[in-house]
């Protein structure tokens, strides 16, 4: 299987090597049962710590690189957010520093790196100032300088200046930094084109520039090209990160798959099999991208995917495969005729899987309701939703429907009109 001697991230992407990211822990331990689908939050670590050091090992094994610890969303604010009374009971100092605890573990058992991240928060969401939302970034980056991460990540973020903020925080840990953030070609949600989105995490002094979760692999690797392009022409170095859903969403919105019916709870039909991502790895990679991982819905499958493709590249192949030939290949082992004959990777690379659902849709029509910072339906606040909040939402809800319902009848009326008159022009 061959291993890698435990060297830091810019020593690693100076060197030329890929590096492998681990996969999605929010969704991954909610469908286990230790994570709260609405606040997200990561007190798992500190309530079942067996549960995500277990899922970071799985992902070791599977081929990464890098354990993410699991501080997603873990800020002081967002855990006191609409009801949420993780901050109290635990204190984000804890979360953060016990997330960090258990991937340094793990790290250690396979010569990876271990980071700590931050991401975007309901204190910039809610119009507050630059300074008090850095504040919120340092309350968790004190434990991740505490706890000795070898890098810092500042991900999952709409808007270009918040990221920009928190590569600032960052920047004071004098650890080097990595950025991603979650858009797609369009661009961030205040109308930041992608290009310029990576020129500012470049500026603000991110090493490593990216994007990651809302879009799927290849919907991802296109606002990828649109950065790299962006900083080629501004003579600007930084090494080029991706980590997307493991979903398929070419029907997705500026806002991605938070906007599509299926989030978060119906969301399996849209899963990328083992045979995307060994496409989605050599994609990346030919365009130049060096830090490759994946967010929600990616699970250690999926990982160990995308370290079979790079194996020649990589010089080895993960431990995972010890268990897992490339291309099916224990497929030749199988009872059934016409299940070995699919063991080879023209079956697999040309298969159009199914799903299964007669009456499925194969896109759906994304809610996209544009609604970003500066909107009063984004305030934050500690107290949990109530009822007449739920009632706007569902009015605002119900109101957008019945104005698509008519524009879609008014649309297709004039389509109606025109297919008529062309119908009488051939006629006559």
């Amino acid at each position: 299987m061959g291993t890698i001697e435990r060297r830091g991230i810019m020593e690693r992407l100076d060197n030329g090597e890929v590096v492998i990211g681990d996969g999605g822990f929010v969704f991954a331990l909610e469908k286990r049962g230790y994570v709260k689908a609405g606040p997200w939050t990561p007190e798992a670590v500190v309530e079942h710590p067996e549960a995500v050091r277990q899922l970071h090992r799985e992902f070791l094994r599977a081929g990464s690189d890098v354990m993410q610890a699991f501080t997603f969303y873990a800020s002081d604010d967002k855990l006191s957010n609409r009801g949420n009374t993780a901050s109290q009971k635990y204190g984000c100092t804890n979360i953060n520093a016990a997330a960090c605890r258990v991937a340094r573990e793990v790290a250690q058992e396979g010569g990876a790196l271990f980071l700590g991240g931050v991401c975007q928060t309901p204190t910039y969401l809610s119009g507050a100032s630059k300074e008090d939302t850095k504040e919120i970034f340092r309350g968790q980056m004190g434990a991740f300088k505490d706890e000795g991460v070898d890098f810092i990540l500042c991900e999952y973020f709409e808007h270009v200046e918040e990221a920009e903020w928190a590569i600032e925080v960052g920047l004071e840990t004098g650890l080097p930094v990595a950025c991603s953030m979650c858009i797609g070609p369009q661009g961030d949600m205040h109308g930041n084109s992608a290009g310029d989105c990576a020129i500012r995490m470049a500026r603000a002094g991110a090493k490593i520039v990216g994007v990651n979760c809302h879009y799927d692999p290849f919907v991802s690797l296109e606002a990828i090209k649109l950065m790299k392009e962006a900083l080629e022409r501004e003579n600007l170095k930084a090494y080029l990160m991706c980590q997307p859903l493991a979903y398929m969403t070419p029907d997705a919105g500026k806002q991605g798959f938070i906007d599509l019916p299926e989030f978060p709870f119906a969301l399996e039909s849209r899963i990328c099999n083992r045979w995307d991502m060994h496409r989605y790895a050599r994609e990346a990679y030919d365009l130049g991208v060096r830090f490759i991982g994946g967010c929600c819905g990616f699970e250690p499958y999926h990982i160990r995917a995308v370290a079979e493709e790079l194996a020649a590249e990589r010089g080895r192949f993960p431990a995972g495969s010890e268990k897992h030939v490339v291309w099916g290949g224990g497929l030749k082992m199988h009872t059934k005729p016409w299940v070995r004959a699919r063991a080879n990777r023209e079956y697999w690379e040309n298969l159009n899987p199914a799903s299964g659902r007669p009456y499925s849709s194969a896109m759906s029509k994304p809610d996209n309701w544009g609604v970003t910072r500066g909107n009063e339906m984004l305030v934050q606040h500690a107290h949990e939703t109530t009822t007449e909040e739920e009632d706007l939402v569902r009015g605002i809800k119900g109101k957008l429907k019945m104005a698509c319902c008519q524009h879609h009848q008014e649309t297709k009326k004039e389509a109606d009109l025109v297919a008529a008159a062309q119908a009488v022009t051939e006629t006559a």
